[in-house]
């Protein structure tokens, strides 16, 4: 048996805390967020796989699974909310806050496990863990605009595609941060990377990549009035090099499988292009990347991402 990967988390001041889930057996790949307050609430599960460090990390921050009174997925990606089922059946006290297209999933996961088989095949269980259901009596759909008040903060969530159509932000004014879950891009720790530098990109995973979404759901956010995203991979950014960056680097993705796609266009090359390209702006910006092994299950998943994006739209324009 592996041993529990557990580190103390990050404190990000009034009451916020990044707890790395160690998703893949690495550090800096995936964060929940932990707000104490009044009623403390869990800002995504991350997987089953990360269950167990998810407890140890509660407690090292004193706070066990009974004592919070909200867990919520940003959405129902299986590295966010996997592992949701599994919390709700210990956090006993708790309701569980979702987008309204991410509910039902929570409620019947059955279609949500059949979508990630189909993406990560027989690794599926390996990678994630299983999914159990949430009793939707314990589930609480907020609506864009909507806000949830936990004590002292209030949050407003925010309809937020682009990266997935089922996908809210939490807008925390107290902490003047937007929790952002994947919408506002990735942040690539040099804890991960092992890189001198740190870099933002969007993820283009499937099935929901959406260059026109992601302008406009950036563009609104730029207009709401927070200074920190707070990305579920992985901690804090400022608002405007992330929203700028996922946006900068979202446009260049669109343009690259436009550029590369033919009827018979296989992973291997669009893998091999979108590396290539991330090497090269990296280059052109002056940064020196070594190994891009812990790279290769995002760029993986981008390039499925993008094929998907590329192959609905040659569908549209031949129904057209």
């Amino acid at each position: 048996m592996k041993p529990l990967l557990v580190r103390e988390p990050e404190a990000f001041g009034n009451e916020v805390y990044a707890i790395d889930l160690f998703e893949q057996g690495q550090a800096y790949r995936t964060a929940s967020y932990l707000v104490l307050d009044e009623k403390p609430t869990l800002i995504d599960t991350g997987s089953a796989a990360s269950h167990e460090t998810l407890l140890e990390s509660l407690k090292l921050l004193g706070v066990k699974p009974e004592d919070l009174a909200y867990v919520v997925v940003t959405h129902v990606h299986l590295d966010h909310a996997g592992g949701a089922g599994q919390m709700m059946r210990l956090a006993k006290n708790a309701t569980l806050v979702a987008h309204p297209r991410a509910a039902r999933h929570m409620a019947d996961p059955s279609k949500l496990w059949a979508g990630a088989k189909l993406v990560y095949q027989d690794q599926t269980e390996q990678l994630f863990g299983s999914v159990e259901p949430v009793d939707e009596q314990r589930i609480l759909i907020r609506q864009h605009g909507e806000t949830l008040n936990i004590g002292q903060r209030t949050f407003t969530f925010f309809d937020s595609p682009g990266h997935a159509k089922h996908h809210f932000t939490l807008l925390d004014e107290l902490s003047n941060a937007l929790f952002a879950g994947d919408a506002v891009g990735l942040r690539y720790r040099t804890g991960l990377t092992g890189w001198d530098f740190e870099f933002i990109m969007p993820s283009s995973s499937p099935v929901d990549f959406d260059p026109i979404a992601l302008h406009k759901t950036l563009d609104f956010l730029r207009d709401q009035p927070f200074r920190w995203v707070y990305h579920s991979h992985f901690g804090r950014s400022e608002k405007e090099e992330a929203i700028s960056e996922t946006l900068r680097v979202g446009d260049a993705f669109d343009k690259l499988i436009r550029e590369i796609y033919y009827p018979n266009l296989t992973l291997q090359e669009t893998m091999d292009a979108l590396r290539q390209w991330l090497l090269n702006d990296l280059h052109s910006r002056g940064l020196q990347p070594g190994s891009m092994e812990r790279l290769n299950i995002d760029l993986t998943l981008d390039s499925l991402g993008l094929m998907h994006y590329i192959q609905q739209i040659k569908k549209t324009e031949t129904q057209a």
